[in-house]
């Protein structure tokens, strides 16, 4: 007898914390039967009571296991963190099994809240994650208004550094750590600080130009943290 395969459900889980979790995010985790992500992000369910299966950096592996799970006709969800559509997992699962079964839910980006921090809208920034790849060396940036760098490693930091430098007359750079997180930071700086980025204990952010407007819950005087995902924003001095 044929077996009925149901939807595969992708969820967004948002930048972080509980509470920007979507009703719909909630309704699709508590309807499925296996639940595949990070430890983090199953941990925001606390109430999910399903067979739980913990990501960790071998995909291959893990989209063989759900392919399994999905074709005995299990009910199937994956968490990816921040909003599907930017940077996650969810491209693979969409190429594995077709986007025609499966279910994308969205959820609120880090990139969206990086920006609701500064008080800017985000329209026409141009997204970059420096996540685990860099961009070619011959990329131009100087036309764009606003940026917005992902990134997560030592190396993604130096190449954000060398992005501040080149437009450092030009633009203003914020570094977004652990947003909606205990720890959130976000803060004002120079290209020198990015470059001496080691997490707790470094020198503080420079203080902001006393000709910058301050926008709410921006901090210039913190140190830099550690976050699994900082994101670096540049945002030319004439558009504030």
């Amino acid at each position: 007898m044929a077996v009925s395969r149901t939807m595969i459900e992708i969820v967004g889980c948002g930048p972080g914390a509980a509470d920007y979790l979507t009703g719909a995010a909630r309704k699709a985790v508590l309807g499925a039967e296996l639940l595949a992500g990070s430890r983090r992000l199953v941990e925001l369910f606390p109430d999910y009571r399903g067979e739980k299966l913990l990501v960790d950096a071998h995909i291959e592996p893990l989209l063989d296991q759900l392919e399994a799970a999905w074709r005995l006709g299990r009910k199937v969800a994956v968490l990816v963190s921040g909003d599907p559509g930017l940077y996650s997992l969810a491209e693979r699962l969409l190429r594995r099994f077709g986007r025609e079964n499966c279910r994308v839910t969205p959820a609120v980006s880090s990139v969206q809240t990086a920006f609701a921090r500064l008080g800017l809208s985000w329209d026409n920034v141009r997204v970059i994650s420096v996540h685990g790849r860099l961009p070619p060396g011959d990329v131009d940036l100087s036309q764009r208004d606003k940026l917005a760098l992902l990134c997560g490693t030592r190396e993604a930091m130096c190449w954000a550094a060398s992005t501040c430098e080149a437009l450092r007359e030009t633009h203003a750079a914020y570094l977004c750590e652990n947003l909606t997180l205990p720890g959130e930071r976000v803060c004002r700086l120079t290209p020198e600080d990015l470059r001496a980025y080691r997490g707790a204990g470094v020198p503080p952010a420079q203080a902001a130009e006393t000709a910058a407007p301050q926008q709410p819950g921006v901090d210039p005087g913190q140190p830099l943290g550690t976050a699994s995902l900082a994101i670096l924003v540049l945002v030319r001095r004439e558009t504030w």
